[in-house]
């Protein structure tokens, strides 16, 4: 009996007729949701709800319509009314592209079990570092998301500049790092798992317009010092994760290589700015950090995770992670590339190289630099919409696709004006034509899009914001 179970499992005919039938449900999916024959973004239901449905289908629902079922109660990043957060509709081939790594499940930690994923990984870290403007001596290799990336970035900071030799015997002085208080939560959460506690995240304030305040470096690196805490890294936001708005990346890597620590540059949503030759300066000086992060999730049209850790010399790409498991990584007297789980926290990886090489096939880097324009000319364009109507503000000119915006009325106090404003959120949410997020900046409540759509346009816009007076009125 358990034969014949397991090879009803392994059926390529099953397979066949399964992966056909989906194929043109996806298709019909993509198709409502891109060109709108389908009006809603997100169909909203309570946690609770939620739950109690997957309990009763497990038991009572038909196996054939579990995809189906699946597809229907997902937020749709596909449609041109997802604004929410910062991950893509992906491009249709990379969900095959998928589909081979999922069923091949070569791990690529040694180069016996990933050949062509290792080759291929090998290829794409070359021309993210050309496009960052990175000389020969640069590498990098691909991870499982941002968060890990930045840390593991952060562990090569602190082997190459700290003097102790940490992964040994352990800390045995106070190191800190220097990051805008606009960053990303998981540079925080890193610099935590890494043992600095709260004392060794050094806040660096921002600016009126939310970046990196660059003329307080010295003084804050002078303060540190004075409390016994070793700075041995700075990070730069490319953009920062609330407000779009880019550091100095070149002050920031002035300040960097004067105090002779390592300068660190998150972009996991603005680094494929790289590609963009009409948003490119927003990331002048990038080609000075030590190390770049870049995720193929957000802005280059891939499934996530999958990111990008780039570092200018190579010898800190291998060298973080200096432990050996007899079993699968020999000794080579040159550089073995091949074998990626050196560089890597991860012992297992699937292989995502091959969305980022799939893209660069059929559509070539241009597809890069189409996506990223085209996302960044929209941000404006909606903050152009917003400055034209009355009671409306954004919170900061954007530089990229990512814009906070509020109602507001000078017959409201700012308790009242944020109330209204997280209820009309809220309203959005359960409402479904539309979904967007919130933040908070300075004590004031904003509405939050990232226009992560290509097909997203004008029309769309004027829609949302025609909704968002139906709610206040």
């Amino acid at each position: 009996m358990h034969k014949e179970l397991l090879k009803q499992v392994y059926s390529p005919s099953e397979f066949n007729s399964i992966g056909h039938s989906l194929i043109d449900q996806l298709t019909e999916h993509l198709e409502n949701k891109l060109f709108q024959l389908s009006s809603t973004a997100i169909p909203w239901n309570t946690p609770e709800n939620e739950l109690q449905f997957w309990k009763e289908f497990l038991h009572h629902g038909d196996k054939a319509d579990i995809f189906k079922e699946i597809t229907k109660h997902t937020t749709y990043i596909h449609h041109p009314h997802y604004m929410g957060h910062q991950v893509a509709p992906p491009a249709p081939i990379t969900a095959l592209s998928g589909l081979i790594s999922s069923l091949l499940n070569n791990g690529t930690a040694v180069y016996e079990m990933g050949m062509a994923s290792n080759a291929i990984e090998r290829i794409i870290t070359e021309k993210l570092c050309e496009k960052i403007g990175y000389g020969p001596h640069s590498a990098g290799f691909l991870t499982s998301g941002g968060t890990l990336a930045n840390l593991t970035a952060l562990l090569s900071a602190r082997k190459a500049i700290t003097q102790a030799d940490i992964w040994n015997k352990g800390m045995v002085n106070q190191l800190g790092i220097m990051v805008s208080e606009e960053a990303h939560y998981c540079v925080d959460r890193a610099a935590r798992i890494m043992g600095l506690g709260a004392q060794g995240i050094v806040k660096i304030p921002v600016t009126d317009n939310f970046a990196m305040n660059t003329d307080v470096l010295l003084a804050k690196y002078e303060e540190a010092k004075a409390k016994g805490i070793e700075i041995f890294a700075i990070v730069g936001s490319a953009p920062s994760t609330a407000t779009g708005i880019f550091d100095d990346l070149s002050k920031i890597a002035a300040f960097a290589q004067k105090m002779n620590i390592w300068f660190h540059v998150d972009g996991a949503h603005g680094g494929a700015g790289i590609f963009s030759e009409k948003y490119r300066h927003t990331l002048k000086g990038i080609e000075h950090a030590d190390s770049v992060v870049i995720d193929g999730h957000k802005m280059m049209m891939m499934p996530a995770l999958t990111t990008a850790l780039l570092f200018k010399d190579e010898v800190n790409a291998k060298a973080t992670f200096s432990q050996k498991a007899d079993y699968l990584l020999s000794d080579s007297e040159h550089e073995d590339w091949y074998n990626s789980g050196k560089r890597t926290f991860e012992c297992t990886k699937n292989m995502m190289a091959i969305h980022w090489y799939t893209l660069l096939k059929f559509y070539g880097e241009e597809v890069f630099d189409a996506y990223v324009t085209q996302l960044y000319d929209m941000g404006k364009l909606f903050a152009d919409l917003i400055e034209d109507e009355p009671n409306f503000e954004v919170a900061i000119t954007p530089m990229s696709n990512i814009v906070c915006f509020r109602y507001c009325s000078p017959s409201l106090t700012l308790e009242r004006e944020n109330a209204l404003n997280a209820k009309i959120r809220q309203s959005l949410l359960e409402d479904g034509e539309f979904y967007i997020v919130q933040t908070k900046l300075r004590q004031k409540f904003y509405m939050r899009i990232t226009v992560m759509n290509p097909f997203t346009n004008i029309a769309h816009f004027k829609n949302l914001l025609q909704k968002i007076k139906r709610f206040v009125l």
